[in-house]
């Protein structure tokens, strides 16, 4: 089976938003207390990997993975690792936004991880959704409402290209530490982030549904 294509869930110790439907082929991992979040919606999950100190106990059964609380990633980056280790190019990290803010920053941090890779993450919550891109670009359709922001996720980002947006970019520098990619807005049309050089953090309003090809 082509896992690119497919879907790789992460349910991390967050209230879950938003729809969680896996569809055949599709890979549902639960990260420490996430499992008891997707427990809650009747999904039993594929994989279940983590030290278990959220979750307060160390579930049973032949598809958990546990590590020691001493460890060098997050749960979530666990989870994501072996989500890449199967083949997947897609992940949708649920329940990692909220709480702690070092562990939504961590999540972040994931979704650069995998840009890096050649895969794409997407981070919803706060009715706000993340991802990051690298050397690439991602559409939106014209369905889209309200706010993009746009990080430099490096020291500087290169030839960043913003079109169909209120504001737009043309091959411009974009360093870490500024703030203008803050609060753009979609307009009704079709729009589109790019980046020649380097890679981005982009948080819009909505859900991965007004990703164009998502």
């Amino acid at each position: 089976m082509d896992k690119r294509n497919k879907i790789c869930y992460i349910a991390g110790a967050m209230e879950l938003e938003g729809d969680i439907a896996p569809l055949p082929g599709d890979l549902v991992i639960a990260a420490d207390k996430g499992l008891e979040r997707l427990q809650r919606r009747g999904i039993e999950p594929d994989l279940i990997v983590g030290d278990f100190d959220s979750l307060g106990c160390v579930p049973e059964g032949g598809n958990v993975v546990r590590h020691p609380v001493m460890k060098d990633d997050t749960d979530m980056m666990l989870a994501a690792e072996m989500g890449l280790q199967a083949g997947y190019r897609t992940f949708v990290l649920c329940g990692g936004f909220g709480g702690r803010p070092d562990h939504t920053m961590g999540n972040m941090h994931t979704l650069i991880y995998l840009a890096r890779r050649g895969a794409r993450g997407y981070l919803p919550g706060g009715g706000m959704t993340a991802t990051a891109i690298e050397n690439g670009a991602i559409g939106f359709k014209s369905t889209a409402r309200g706010n993009l922001s746009v990080f430099s996720a490096g020291d500087c980002a290169e030839g960043v290209t913003l079109r169909g947006l209120k504001y737009e970019l043309t091959d411009a520098r974009l360093p870490s530490g500024v703030t203008l990619g803050v609060s753009n807005e979609f307009t009704g049309a079709e729009s589109r982030v790019e980046v020649r050089s380097g890679a981005l953090l982009i948080m819009w309003s909505g859900g991965v549904e007004a990703v164009k090809d998502f």
